[in-house]
């Protein structure tokens, strides 16, 4: 059989994914896919470890045994999604350690979100509700990904993330019928995580390098503008039966076009946040290279028993 040249391998390649067939590992790729996926399915690995930093810092804090328990099932939760989703990555070509290096050396970025620091014991349940929910919205339209083991490994993590929204408006709920002090705590939680939730989604797709070729290789099948307005279709008539307010004057329903206008998204906070310069930037990076190199004699331990094993067999 004669050797395909490159214009028919891209041709072939891209003729499956218009078909909605999965590319799997030992697929041909074009290269340029291969390293879009890499990047995207890393930020999201370290996303979902950097995660579990702001909502661990309330473990020993918690008002009461179930909500701890709670808490520690999510946080041991998102370190399981930062596993799924660092061995789909592998699936490209690249190593863990590498995968690991560009996160602590600052290279690989994570979401703007969890730079943020969580003063309150309702930011644990602000971030069930409104970050989760942000990523429900944004990981159910990867699981129909071109690339089968970064979708099917959203399926486990979207089942997952719907349950941890749950609880963080059954916070959010058990506060907002509280005490006064309880709702204002509510509030003021809100007024803090509305709008980095809305920067999660990204800046239109027209300011991003990489959307266009993603959409085309159906990674990415809503635009992150689509994505953002349907997260607040779904989130203000939520806050409406919390009773508190979202901290947008410029909020309100628009009858022509069924959905929801709103106000101008501060753009440049989102992109220092992003470029290092957020409030836990450097925090969270230090936990990090903390926890790495405190599991170092486990890392060694298993390393050591795996070359053991290895030696017995031959």
């Amino acid at each position: 059989m004669p050797e395909l040249s490159q214009q028919e391998l891209e041709a072939r390649f891209q003729k499956k994914i218009d078909e909605n067939l999965y590319i799997e590992p030992k697929d041909w790729m074009i290269d340029k896919y291969r390293q879009n996926l890499i990047r995207q399915i890393s930020q999201h690995a370290h996303s979902e470890v950097v995660g579990m930093l702001p909502e661990s810092n309330w473990i020993t804090r918690a008002p009461n045994l179930r909500r701890k328990a709670g808490l520690l099932a999510k946080v041991q939760d998102e370190a399981g999604h930062g596993l799924y989703l660092y061995s789909a990555a592998e699936t490209l070509g690249i190593s863990r350690e590498e995968l690991l290096d560009q996160l602590l050396t600052g290279k690989a970025k994570y979401s703007n979100i969890f730079n943020y620091p969580t003063l309150t014991w309702a930011d644990i349940g602000a971030i069930g509700w409104l970050v989760d929910g942000a990523a429900i919205i944004n990981q159910v339209m990867l699981q129909r990904a071109s690339y089968g083991p970064y979708a099917r490994a959203m399926i486990r993590i979207c089942r997952e993330e719907s349950f941890h929204q749950r609880q963080g408006f059954e916070i959010m709920l058990t506060l907002c019928r509280g005490t006064t002090e309880q709702k204002a705590m509510a509030q003021d939680a809100l007024n803090r995580w509305w709008w980095p939730s809305l920067m999660m989604f990204g800046p239109s797709d027209k300011d991003s390098p990489h959307s266009s070729d993603m959409a085309k290789w159906r990674v990415k099948r809503e635009s992150n503008d689509d994505l953002r307005q349907k997260f607040i279709d779904r989130t203000v008539p939520q806050a409406d039966f919390l009773g508190i307010t979202m901290p947008d004057k410029d909020l309100k329903w628009n009858e022509a076009t069924q959905h929801y206008d709103f106000g101008e998204i501060n753009w440049e906070e989102f992109h220092q946040v992003i470029s290092g310069h957020g409030p836990c930037n450097r925090e969270r990076i230090s936990a990090r290279i903390k926890a790495h190199e405190d599991g170092k004699w486990v890392r060694d331990a298993a390393a050591a028993y795996a070359n053991k094993k290895r030696q017995k067999a031959a």
